[in-house]
């Protein structure tokens, strides 16, 4: 399952880069590029919600192969037609709102797959894992649209897409897990203050990721490798830290702790753009960033009903997406007005954000440190008959 999954998603660490080097190379401007990016990544911000509570209407098989099969469409026209700006926003967008809601789908499975308390470790570890996809495809996509072309990079990530996603429609688990239909007004979830924290800071965590990312590909160019290595180097930084703290109980004070991790090594990166140093202080800020992903999907989990998981890891998600959205765009512009210096600020911010909100909100946080953290049960009023 874990396999599965990764491979689905595969191609959402190889699609930013992959949008933002086409659209840079075919209008030389990053400023447009960020845009494009921004177009895709609130597209999927807004089918987020809607196709994750789908998929406890019409089933995640129907659902994820419905989104799959569009979103690839949208990619082979984004790589192949002659566009402008307007257009590569129209089917970035396109392509954002079919995204296939895999990581909703299989956050919800998990608590199915093991017991309350392999539920958290399994979290930190998926939060891990999923690093391998910020290490690896950065660094593919980057070899194949700058030694091949951007082109090809798109139709790469589209063929991965379809494979991947096949992989993870078919496997067993998806067809046995069965989610309920949520019964309570679309929205409702996200009211809940955990749902709503882990909303506003996987808004402000992704955004001060994409922020980096922007920066980091606008210090490096794109005819070298280095802006794929040292996206790499924070990745690792991530892994590192979901592997070393994942076994740490989840208190109140936990993601607190964690952001500031990125938020030293974020604020650390303005001082010098010199690639050693943006490795290091890139892989301090990464150590924090898995570790706080797994606290954001441990306190959804813990506070919904089962019926509610997918659609509350959808907002999780919208969440996350708005951010990138807004750090891409912000940091784009900021490079295109001052360099890639400004991109850094951006994602110091985005990250000092998340701690503040962490600390001004901690009693909102649930304490998971002797609490099962398995969603609520989905229970019903029901008929017993008279004496």
């Amino acid at each position: 399952m874990i396999a599965a999954q990764l491979v689905a998603r595969f191609p959402s660490g190889m699609l930013s880069l992959a949008i933002l080097l086409h659209v840079e190379q075919q209008t030389g401007s990053y400023g447009a590029a960020g845009i494009v990016l921004a177009a895709a990544s609130v597209g999927q911000a807004v089918a987020g919600p809607v196709t994750s509570r789908w998929m406890g209407a019409w089933g995640m098989r129907r659902v994820l192969t419905l989104t799959a099969l569009v979103c690839v469409v949208a990619l082979l026209c984004l790589a192949l037609l002659p566009l402008n700006v307007p257009g590569y926003m129209a089917l970035a967008l396109l392509a954002g709102l079919s995204t296939p809601p895999v990581q909703a789908a299989v956050r919800t499975i998990y608590p199915k797959l093991v017991n309350s308390g392999q539920l958290t470790p399994l979290f930190s570890l998926d939060a891990s894992l999923q690093e391998i996809i910020w290490i690896v495809a950065p660094v593919v996509i980057t070899v194949v649209s700058t030694q091949v072309g951007t082109v090809e990079g798109l139709l790469l990530v589209a063929t991965i897409l379809l494979f991947g996603g096949a992989w993870f429609i078919f496997s067993p688990e998806v067809g046995r897990v069965r989610i309920p239909r949520s019964r309570r007004a679309f929205g409702r979830v996200v009211l809940k203050p955990p749902v709503m924290l882990a909303t506003a800071i996987g808004f402000l965590l992704i955004g001060a990721a994409s922020a980096v990312e922007v920066g980091v590909v606008a210090t490096f160019g794109h005819d070298g490798l280095e802006a794929g290595l040292v996206l790499a180097v924070f990745s690792a930084g991530s892994l590192v830290g979901g592997l070393a703290f994942g076994h740490i109980p989840i208190g109140p004070w936990a993601m607190a702790r964690r952001l500031l991790i990125v938020t030293v090594g974020l604020c650390l990166t303005m001082l010098s753009l010199n690639v050693f140093w943006l490795g290091g202080t890139l892989l301090l800020a990464g150590l924090g960033v898995a570790p706080a992903l797994a606290v954001l999907f441990a306190i959804t989990t813990a506070s919904v009903k089962f019926s509610e998981t997918a659609e509350a890891f959808g907002w999780a998600g919208t969440g996350q997406l708005i951010g990138a959205a807004l750090g891409s765009a912000i940091a784009g512009i900021l490079i295109d007005l001052n360099g890639p210096t400004g991109a850094y600020l951006a994602a110091t911010l985005f990250a000092a954000a998340g701690l503040l909100v962490s600390v001004v909100f901690v009693r909102f946080f649930p304490d998971l440190r002797d609490r099962d953290p398995s969603p609520h049960p989905d229970t019903e009023p029901i008929t017993t008959a008279q004496p």
